[in-house]
């Protein structure tokens, strides 16, 4: 690759090949493996075809060398494994006490070379040992795996199809020894829980806590979303958070800090929408503003107390005890007060530059921030801004905008920004402030699914 000259080709398969294995060793050596059912053995470098091994029955899934060079290992959709000569090709023995009754979609070796795993959508894992040729440990993960890895000397990492990651150690055969759980669509909303833990909804409809200071991630084990997650709010009387989706439900998923540092949570079996909500806030006295396409409703306890409807279409919604904020197409934030059973427009909050897509009141409830979908108020970003969060002390909030950046803007300063630049590839979606002893950091999240965690240093006053 360094120099641009070919080594070789790969021919022999007449259908997609699923995997490469090559030998690190000299004499060098390669094996593809196809959903022809075939594995082709090549010989460099540079590499050509050396023979076609028929081992297989169906798709060959994949081939991978020892690291010693030594073999090279196959499995496949008909839940065989095979072992072969590293150097020659040669089919050394098919496994045939492999615990496998599905399809087998990944093999690793282990550093040693004396053993290898399996992974299959059977949802099984096997460690065999290669003397022996047989299976010396099994899980049972109670999901379909499709690819595995060995870390380190004795830890083994299978990935589910749905993204999980299991971490097994072969010292300990009941069950993974650690799971690992992250977003596999775009993270859409968060929401603060504690002060070092908070929730991210996703557009796949689930929704996840996020330990900063651990750098952990776990999915709630709670019925959620069956579609997108359009946002997530905190209600300020007892700490629990609501989501809503586009799955047109509102649920509340309680949560329980009595557990310390790894809160419990539970779900309500959820509310129907009178149609598909895009923003949500909650109230100082619990009750939960939904803004959905036509109308604002209102939630508490369960039950729906108030449907809403607003001069114009709302896009947004922030609320701070009695006071609701809609923020509107028609380029407005109306301010309403809230008596427990009636919305009543209190004020009129004019010269946005475009239609309000988010609201935000500072924590002291004196300030209220607002995006648009042209520009923010302060006209740094270029595209519509998703999210707004300030900090504890009411004096700086940052604004996530689709154009990847993120701003953090001074009360005191209001013409100064610090400036995160591709904050969020794809377009940055939420912002929250993650702030313990003292010192804030601010969480970001956007269309790639990932949290980044920043450091930021404000303006000497």
């Amino acid at each position: 690759m360094d120099s641009g000259s070919s080594t070789g080709e790969i021919i022999g398969h007449s259908k997609a090949i699923n995997a490469v294995a090559i030998r690190h060793q000299r004499p060098f050596r390669a094996a593809t493996a196809a959903d022809d059912n075939l594995i082709v053995f090549h010989q460099g470098a540079p590499y050509k075809f050396d023979k076609i091994i028929k081992t297989h029955t169906k798709f060959v899934q994949d081939v991978q060398y020892a690291p010693s060079g030594d073999h090279f290992a196959s499995v496949g959709s008909d839940s065989k494994v095979f072992l072969y000569d590293g150097k020659t090709g040669d089919t050394i023995a098919e496994l045939t006490a492999s615990p496998h009754t599905g399809s087998i979609m990944a093999a690793s070796w282990g550093p040693d070379s004396k053993n290898f795993v399996t992974s299959g959508a059977d949802c099984l894992v096997a460690l065999w040992d290669v003397q022996a040729q047989k299976p010396i440990t099994t899980w049972n993960p109670a999901s379909q795996h499709v690819g595995n890895a060995w870390s380190g000397e004795r830890d083994i990492v299978s990935l589910s199809i749905d993204g999980t990651l299991s971490v097994f150690d072969p010292r300990t055969a009941d069950k993974p020894s650690r799971v690992i759980n992250a977003p596999q669509k775009a993270i859409t909303a968060f929401a603060p829980i504690n002060p070092s833990t908070f929730l991210g909804g996703t557009a796949d409809g689930r929704v996840y806590s996020f330990t900063p200071e651990k750098g952990e991630s776990d999915v709630i084990p709670t019925e959620t979303h069956t579609n997108l997650v359009s946002d997530l709010a905190s209600n300020p009387k007892d700490g629990n958070v609501y989501s809503v989706g586009y799955d047109d439900r509102l649920r509340e998923i309680r949560v329980d800090l009595s557990a310390g540092v790894h809160p419990s949570y539970s779900a309500s079996p959820g509310i129907t929408t009178s149609s598909q909500p895009k923003s949500i806030a909650v109230a100082g006295d619990g009750t939960v503003f939904v803004v959905e396409i036509n109308s604002v409703e209102a939630f508490r306890s369960n039950q729906r107390v108030l449907e809403h409807t607003p001069k114009s279409v709302v896009n947004a919604v922030a609320a701070s005890e009695g006071i609701v904020a809609l923020g509107g197409e028609d380029q407005k934030v109306r301010l309403n007060s809230w008596d427990g059973t009636s919305l009543t427009e209190t004020a009129v909050l004019e010269g946005n530059k475009g239609i309000i897509s988010a609201l935000a009141f500072s924590p002291d409830g004196k300030l209220l921030a607002s995006g648009d979908m042209i520009t923010s108020r302060w006209s740094f970003h270029t595209a519509r801004v998703n999210s707004l969060a300030w900090t504890s002390d009411s004096l700086h909030c940052a604004s996530a905008s689709l154009d990847t950046h993120v701003y953090v803007w001074s009360v005191a300063k209001p013409m100064k920004n610090i400036a995160i630049k591709n904050a969020a590839p794809g377009g940055a979606n939420a912002v929250h402030w993650v702030e313990k002893d003292g010192s804030s950091s601010l969480a970001t999240t956007g269309a790639d699914g990932c949290v980044r965690l920043w450091t930021v240093t404000f303006h000497a006053s």
